[in-house]
């Protein structure tokens, strides 16, 4: 198996199923597991095989409004049987971050929901609702509650010059009715309004990598994810693979697009990608192929030759593209005739 390179020009192979070849599966959850609160299809299935073959499955979200306890009673009402303890949340890692920077016992400005409560208590912190409670720091983390009342206390609080902190900075939340502003843009509210920026511990930054192998014991992680900028580029900050499954917001063409700190390790419909290898992807004279197709980049436009699965000859497409990219993205390549064949 394949371990981060400098520049990945092309996805990576290996006979043995990912399941066997990791210890540890960190998924994410929305987009991968869930989405609208049902599971994605072959998500549970997948999961529990995985599970059986001796795989570890921990879920790691963005998301700081819910606790552990309420994400692990959700994957186990969907038929993915899940405890706390293998939930691990932006709530957890900036409770962490903040913990290392204020005395013990501290108060804590907490504008967000439960989980980020329940994940400031567990470090022996206090959180407080208002200025007036002399906390030593300010938190935010998403919950949909938030309003006018609350955004102006953090402000108040943030212009003071206490230290800020934020458990994720993702600008949009997928939602049963389509996408919401995400703890992001309320970060950003109090931003425009202090002209101060927060310490932020969630994908992809490096507090949420570590709190997650701390947590989880993984010695031979995979990354597991929809979205490129944190899910796919947390694993490389971290320095571990990764693979993208096309159930969530990631779609083809953004793939083909990357730069190189987004282009994961492996690529997969869905999660049933957790249940078999990856096939190879050889040069070809101008060219690359895997399963029945090749394909090239000629005068700035992908081209694709053969047939097969889908799935195949996009792994094609982006050794084709990334190779042409280099360092850069791969948006200046015509890519649409070339997905357009394959249906994506």
């Amino acid at each position: 198996m394949s371990g981060q390179s400098r520049i990945r020009t092309r996805t990576a192979s290996g006979e043995r199923p990912l399941s066997e070849a990791y210890d540890t599966a960190l998924l994410d959850l929305d987009g991968v597991v869930y989405a609208g609160g049902e599971a994605i299809g072959h998500a549970v299935e997948s999961l529990e095989t995985a599970r059986d073959g001796g795989m570890h499955l921990a879920y790691v979200t963005n998301n700081a409004s819910r606790t552990p306890q309420a994400v692990a009673e959700h994957l186990t009402r969907l038929g993915v049987p899940a405890g706390a303890g293998d939930v691990i949340t932006s709530a957890q890692a900036v409770a962490r971050l903040i913990a290392g920077q204020v005395p013990e016992g501290a108060r804590v400005l907490a504008i967000g929901g439960e989980g980020l409560r329940v994940a400031l208590r567990e470090r022996g912190l206090e959180p407080v609702d208002s200025l007036t409670d002399e906390p030593a720091a300010v938190v935010q983390g998403y919950d949909p509650t938030v309003g006018w009342e609350q955004l102006a206390e953090a402000s108040y609080a943030v212009a003071r010059g206490l230290p800020y902190f934020a458990s994720n900075t993702d600008l949009t939340i997928p939602t049963a009715r389509g996408t919401a502003p995400g703890n992001g843009a309320l970060v950003e509210v109090v931003r425009i309004a202090t002209g101060r920026r927060p310490q932020v511990a969630g994908k992809p930054l490096p507090p949420m990598h570590r709190e997650t192998v701390l947590r989880t014991g993984a010695k031979r992680p995979l990354v597991v994810g929809d979205r490129l900028d944190t899910d796919i580029e947390g694993a490389h900050v971290g320095g571990v693979d990764s693979l993208l499954v096309l159930t969530g917001v990631t779609d083809a063409g953004h793939l083909l697009a990357a730069p190189p700190q987004h282009r994961p390790t492996y690529v997969a419909a869905d999660l049933r990608g957790l249940l078999t290898g990856q096939p190879e992807v050889a040069a070809v004279g101008a060219g690359f192929r895997c399963g029945g197709w090749t394909a090239s980049v000629r005068d700035g436009t992908a081209a694709l030759d053969g047939g097969g699965e889908a799935i195949d000859g996009l792994r094609a497409l982006c050794a084709a593209v990334w190779t042409e990219a280099g360092e850069g993205a791969g948006d200046g390549v015509d890519t649409d005739k070339a997905l357009a064949r394959l249906g994506f």
